[in-house]
């Protein structure tokens, strides 16, 4: 039995990657560095300028309770959305899952529409 018959999804599309190596903060980089450099590296990636981030979601286990606000703050972002997740080992996943979740069920214009 197919539990998504009849059901309207939007495809979701992950356009960009950016990582950083698996290591505590503050080994290597702080926290702004490396969701920094995720973030650039991700935006490479994709082709795509900062500016047409219209929400973050972002993952840590370690850092304070607003760290995507930080990372997102310092490339210039401001006034978008953050929504910071914290799951421990299923931080990644969730952020991810979060996201999708977001662009599938809301009408957000894409970047391609506009």
């Amino acid at each position: 039995m197919n539990r998504w018959k009849g059901c309207v999804m939007s495809e979701v599309v992950v356009a960009g990657v950016g990582m950083v190596p698996f290591t505590k903060p503050r080994k290597s980089m702080n926290y702004v560095e490396m969701g920094q450099t995720a973030v650039r590296a991700a935006l490479r990636d994709a082709g795509v300028d900062y500016t047409s981030i219209q929400q973050a979601y972002a993952g840590y286990v370690y850092g304070d309770s607003a760290s995507g606000q930080n990372v997102v703050y310092g490339m210039g972002l401001t006034g978008i959305p953050v929504v910071n997740v914290n799951n421990n080992c299923a931080t990644g996943s969730s952020a991810l899952w979060l996201a999708r979740q977001a662009w599938s069920t809301a009408p957000w214009p894409s970047a391609s529409s506009r």
